[in-house]
């Protein structure tokens, strides 16, 4: 078997064999034997939950991390697109973040001429947006104090990795610009 990188999936080999009782080299030989390179995404899962109790959580992760060694997957890529998330910590409530999203007004002011259609939101925790392309994007908000949080946007359904890489990119130019606009100026 050829040489496996340090993290498949992004996940490491002490890491999913803790989880698992298998390392990622064990993974890959055992669905190799049983056939799985042909297998559709779901078959592989269900085959790990049925025949190896891999809960469903991880029997996914396997499951990516599989198609990727074999390359049918590539880094971002999903069953549905591609899909790219960042995070940066911001020295404001979670409240003042998760409005500065909401507020289309505010929002404005450091996201400018981007009409996005929010389609759900739940307050201080969680945006889903019907971004213009009609690819979707989830904010995820969490508290770190009472004056910081986090804002992780994760944008999906992209079309392919080129775009993944500039939406990443973006988010994290404009996961700046939310910064600036929301701490305090010294």
């Amino acid at each position: 078997m050829k040489k496996l990188p340090a993290k498949i999936a992004g996940i490491t080999t002490a890491a999913v064999e803790k989880a698992t009782g298998r390392a990622w080299s064990d993974w890959v030989e055992l669905l190799d034997k049983a056939g799985a390179k042909s297998w559709p995404h779901a078959e592989i899962a269900q085959w790990l939950q049925k025949n190896h109790k891999v809960n469903d959580w991880w029997s996914q992760m396997v499951t990516v991390g599989y198609e990727q060694v074999t390359g049918r997957r590539v880094k971002n890529q999903k069953t549905d697109g591609f899909e790219i998330s960042v995070s940066k910590t911001i020295a404001a409530p979670v409240a003042v973040a998760f409005e500065a999203w909401k507020d289309a007004a505010i929002r404005e002011r450091w996201l400018p001429r981007t009409p996005l259609s929010v389609r759900k939101a739940t307050p201080h925790k969680s945006i889903r947006i019907l971004w213009p392309d009609e690819t979707t994007l989830s904010v995820n908000f969490w508290p770190k104090g009472p004056l910081k949080c986090q804002v992780v946007p994760q944008h999906g359904k992209l079309p392919d990795a080129a775009t993944a890489e500039r939406m990443k990119a973006f988010w994290t130019q404009q996961l700046d610009a939310l910064g600036a606009f929301l701490e305090p100026k010294a």
